[in-house]
């Protein structure tokens, strides 16, 4: 990469000799650094608050972040960087490490008594014991080391253009994302053919043009306990199947997208019931459940095949243009049936290949359907997925507030174009927050954008806001989604956030600022941007003056008037406030 500060990283073992060896570990990098002057940033979290950006000096001794759950994980993102003390979002030394990988990974920073460092990276070596006989080998995957003397952003933008460029691919990497509507919050499995039709009618009205199905279509499936891995359409609720669904939608003028979730099973389905050792976990003894489903063996390949054929009848007959690929649960019971001892110690990384070996196939087979990774929220949100999914579900919290800080913790690393956002219904469902209906957007504006509610439940009003949302972001997705970002505000630490995405000839830009709670008898606030020309005049949506991109990057843009209270002040008040701002150069 002559053109960017990016160095990467993998090792390959080859067994050479007349005697079979065992890899015990096998890391992809190993960094030394002379002395232990850094502060290590990591992206943690859980459920529904994925990807929070934590911060600590380094110390001496081992101080490590991992997951053993069989995926990426929500606790923590395969990723770490080291900055200097007084490196910020703009200045400052910043080293910044990801590894391309979906499974167990084990990032470490090490301080030895004579304060030099050494950081490696790779898979995880807790369960992993990969026997190589003579001629073998082992590839580890590839870890991608970023340097940057501009602080952290410049790390971030170094980051999102090599994933968006050069990591992801297929035909929909360079293009703009079409604007979708979910029905999950809106019906979850209670659904007919009828209602969904409705939903979508509403949709093609106000100028979405994507319809997902999610959960539900398929073999008996009314709740969560049953028909995993029976991917056939439930005629009950759709009579005339996916295929006939899929036409009436694709005849309002929209394409249509459908859930799946190819690597688990429910014991009630008839998968289980004809191969139950395809399931991890060994078959004389109790497995543990997680949401009533249990993991599919993806380390054996006739496994993989099934369900590849499986969804390779509905992809091809049923028009399907855009596919939400899901994953519920860890790994608990590590065992392929089967297999002898030996086996076991490459099941882990085995059930990894097999999901790209999966997704290898389909997206080769469907090189037009655009795939979204999710995996219950944000737990495998990771470049090995952006590999073959270009987009990601960021969280299953769509809360407006939350949303701004995962995204904002997200961004570190992954591009805007790798979001998934959506504008979901009130109370939240996760947080019952009531956030209004202009800062969902703003918030979900900064990814790849679409609903997750019932439209016909919006009041005239809503409806209209919906309409001009839409008519937005097909304006300037395109900005939005392969433009520069930079991070403005952080929400970590006080009570509003702002950032700003930036067209590559410094001509356009759009920032977006969040403000959580309502303040009271403040002074003046500004907002200073960044990524603009300082010589170019812009014009700010809003304002009633014109200014030089020096002074919006120095003075700022003033917020308030120091007044409060919707009698005393023109400019927007109360709690979980947005704003967004279009600058754009003039002639």
């Amino acid at each position: 990469y002559e053109n960017m500060p990016v160095l990467t990283r993998s090792a390959r073992f080859i067994c050479r000799g007349p005697e079979p060896v065992c890899l015990e570990r096998a890391m992809s990098l190993s960094l030394d650094l002379p002395d232990p002057r850094y502060q290590m940033v990591d992206l943690t979290g859980a459920w529904c608050r994925e990807r929070y950006v934590d911060c600590h000096g380094l110390h001496r001794g081992v101080q490590s972040i991992h997951s053993m759950r069989g995926h990426s994980s929500h606790q923590f993102n395969p990723f770490i960087c080291l900055k200097r003390p007084d490196a910020g979002e703009d200045s400052g030394e910043v080293i910044g490490i990801s590894l391309v990988y979906s499974g167990n990974f084990l990032a470490q920073a090490e301080v030895d008594t004579m304060d030099t460092v050494r950081v490696t990276m790779g898979i995880h070596p807790e369960g992993f014991d990969w026997p190589l006989c003579p001629g073998e080998e082992f590839q580890t995957p590839e870890a991608v080391m970023v340097y940057s003397g501009d602080g952290l952003n410049g790390m971030s933008q170094a980051f999102h253009q090599l994933y968006r460029t050069r990591l992801a691919r297929g035909y929909w990497r360079d293009r703009e994302r079409p604007i979708l509507i979910n029905n999950w919050e809106a019906t979850y499995m209670d659904f007919d053919e009828e209602k969904i039709l409705s939903i979508a009618d509403k949709a093609r009205e106000l100028g979405i043009e994507l319809f997902v199905l999610d959960d539900g279509w398929f073999g008996k499936r009314d709740d969560d306990t049953t028909s995993l891995g029976d991917w056939y359409p439930n005629l009950r609720k759709l009579p005339d199947g996916i295929t006939g669904l899929a036409g009436k939608i694709r005849d309002m003028g929209m394409k249509f997208g459908l859930w799946f979730e190819p690597e688990m099973v429910s014991r009630d389905s008839c998968l289980y019931r004809a191969h139950p050792d395809w399931m991890l976990g060994s078959t004389d003894r109790p497995v543990c459940t997680g949401r009533h489903q249990y993991v599919l063996d993806f380390s054996k390949d006739q496994v993989v095949e099934y369900i590849g054929d499986r969804m390779e009848e509905i992809l091809g007959d049923g028009g399907v243009s855009y596919v939400k690929w899901d994953m519920n649960r860890s790994i608990s019971d590590l065992f392929s049936a089967g297999r002898d001892a030996r086996y076991q110690g490459t099941v882990y990384h085995r059930q990894i290949l097999g999901v790209y070996k999966l997704y290898e196939r389909l997206t080769r087979d469907f090189p037009h359907v655009l795939f979204e990774s999710c995996a219950s929220g944000g737990a495998r949100f990771d470049p090995g997925i952006l590999y073959y999914a270009p987009q990601g579900w960021v969280s299953d919290d769509t809360d407006g507030v939350e949303r701004v800080k995962i995204q904002y913790g997200t961004s570190l690393v992954y591009p805007v174009s790798s979001m998934g956002s959506h504008v979901s219904a009130i109370p939240n469902h996760q947080t019952q927050r009531n956030v209004p209906l202009a800062s969902r957007a703003a918030a979900a504006f900064f990814g790849t954008f679409g609903y997750e509610l019932d439209l016909n439940l919006l009041t005239e009003e809503e409806q209209y806001q919906v309409k001009e949302q839409i008519r937005f972001m097909k304006e300037h997705r395109k900005l939005i989604q392969q433009g520069r970002f930079y991070r403005l505000i952080s929400p970590f630490e006080g009570n509003e956030a702002a950032w700003i995405v930036v067209s590559e000839d410094e001509n356009k830009a759009i920032a977006a600022y969040f403000r959580f709670l309502q303040p009271v008898n403040t002074g003046f606030k500004r907002l200073v941007l960044k990524g603009l020309n300082p010589g170019t005049m812009y014009r700010v949506s809003g304002m009633d003056y014109t200014s030089y991109g020096d002074e919006l990057m120095s003075a700022g843009l003033i917020l308030s008037d120091g007044a409060s209270g919707v009698r005393t002040s023109p400019v927007p008040q109360g709690d979980y406030l947005s704003r967004l701002f279009l600058v754009e150069a003039q002639p």
